[in-house]
């Protein structure tokens, strides 16, 4: 039966208006362009993608409907159409944190990548094949490598590129012959029917190599130990816009399509990851993982001295703890999670980007008296470390309540505790880093530079401190939009 390409067009206009918008920024910027001044053309930039993005926003809720066409390709339901709506607020968000720093002349370029990144990434929560599926991730990938090296004022940005592309190419390796296998196994690209035919069948050899390729390649998406040694680097070297996006829109899509990967495709062969119980399947593959993300990411930025480096190694950890989400089969905490994280993570880089800009540098050392030359920064900050850290009434306290919850639930009489101890021990560690954080932001005597104008950046990093604060003391707002 051949689609209605009408309907079908319908359907995809949010998508449409995304790849619009990053022509639009490139022909705006281009009749701009040595008529104003970098940090005008941002603006401008930023204004146009708005506009852009904006309508792909109202195009998502102009026709409410779920659909399942072309074999799984577009399937559309109210959780894909809500997390597309996150993902298009992310990007405004990251385009509107460029206006804090000239890292690069070629503005419409860098805004025309953020759109296409946030397109990949709308197609990728919004299909159940896994063809589309690994187009998707590679069209996303492909724009958040190039971000990556935009900044051209010293080596690390090309660096952090190279090593993001090179480990990126290796999991996309991986993913695809994963996927080959499935499809082998299974006889089918749509998930449904791969979770039928697939449904006990944990003990076979091929299966778990599958299993262990798609876990592989998803890893590095999310930064997952062992899969996360781009990360560091990358959050290091990328300009603060887009080590934004790289912390929040690529992970929640990333988190979303392994869900439905494992949870969907493969929930037949889950198996057993209880304390000297396992058996075969991947869930004991995703909790040794998120172990040792947990354990090793909270140990790594234990050492750190920057901002961005800790806060990569911070990601790390905080993979494992949303991995426990994923384990414990909550897709509403598996959610909220990395929705609320992703608020955090993009709110800190945006105090980041203005630091850097204004005060020389991402050092912990540079905070110092904070307090007092920016209060709405330092408050703002305040809010979303220790969100991060889990500390009530913020979201993040939430969001690790409902992860710790859904995985101790996890197969009566099964023994996941242990995942719980791990994640507890690993929560209570890493207060210590966090803590150095806001000593220095409201003890440690103050700078010797000036005040520091937040700007349209800081106001923003503040309307996303707002919400992290309110998502935790109203955290069914947020469950009832995603649900």
């Amino acid at each position: 039966m051949n689609p209605d390409y009408r309907e079908l067009l319908a359907l995809l206009a949010p998508e449409c208006a995304v790849v619009l918008a990053a022509f639009a920024v490139l022909l705006v910027d281009l009749r701009f362009r040595g008529k104003r001044t970098i940090e005008g053309r941002m603006v401008l930039g930023a204004t146009v993608l708005t506009v852009g993005l904006g309508c792909a926003a109202a195009l998502l809720f102009w026709n409410p409907v779920s659909a399942d066409l072309l074999g799984g390709s577009l399937v559309l339901s109210p959780v894909t159409r809500h997390l597309k709506f996150v993902l298009v607020a992310l990007s405004i968000v990251a385009a509107w944190f460029c206006t804090e720093s000239a890292f690069t002349r070629h503005v419409g370029e860098f805004m025309a990548l953020v759109a296409l990144a946030t397109a990949g990434l709308m197609f990728l929560v919004g299909t159940e094949n896994l063809l589309v599926v690994f187009v998707a991730l590679e069209l996303a990938g492909v724009s958040l490598y190039a971000m990556t090296a935009f900044d051209k004022r010293g080596p690390r940005p090309a660096e952090a590129a190279l090593r993001y592309f090179l480990f990126g190419g290796i999991a996309a390796a991986a993913t695809l012959y994963g996927f080959g296998l499935l499809y082998g196994l299974g006889g089918s690209l749509r998930l449904p029917v791969l979770a039928a035919a697939l449904a006990g069948r944990g003990g076979d050899p091929l299966v778990q190599a599958a299993i262990v390729l798609v876990v592989s390649g998803f890893g590095f998406k999310i930064a997952a130990v062992p899969f996360h040694l781009w990360a560091p680097d990358a959050y290091e070297g990328a300009p603060a816009p887009a080590a934004a996006f790289i912390a929040s829109g690529s992970k929640i899509a990333g988190f979303f399509v392994l869900w439905k990967l494992l949870q969907g495709g493969l929930v037949g062969v889950a198996g057993n990851a209880g304390w000297k119980s396992m058996e075969p399947g991947w869930l004991p593959v995703v909790a040794l993982v998120a172990a040792a993300s947990m354990v090793f990411g909270t140990l790594a930025a234990l050492a750190q001295t920057g901002l961005r480096r800790l806060m990569a190694y911070s990601a790390v950890a905080h993979a494992g703890y949303a991995l426990l989400a994923l384990a414990g089969g909550s897709q509403p905490a598996l959610l909220y999670y990395a929705v609320t994280y992703a608020l955090a993570a993009t709110g800190a880089f945006g105090v980041i980007a203005i630091l850097e800009n204004r005060a020389g540098g991402d050092s912990i050392a540079n905070l110092a008296g904070l307090r007092e030359r920016s209060p709405l920064l330092a408050v703002s900050l305040t809010v979303f470390v220790l969100s991060l850290a889990g500390i009530p009434p913020l979201a993040g306290f939430i969001g690790k309540l409902g992860a710790f919850v859904a995985v101790s639930k996890l197969g009566a009489g099964q023994r996941h505790g242990w995942l719980v101890v791990v994640a507890l021990a690993s929560s209570c560690v890493s207060l210590y880093y966090y803590l150095r954080i806001l000593r220095q932001v409201w003890i440690a005597p103050g700078g010797t530079g000036g005040g520091i104008r937040a700007g349209v950046a800081g106001w923003i990093a503040a309307a996303l401190a707002l919400a992290t604060l309110l998502l935790g003391c109203d955290p069914e707002r947020l469950l009832r939009f995603l649900r």
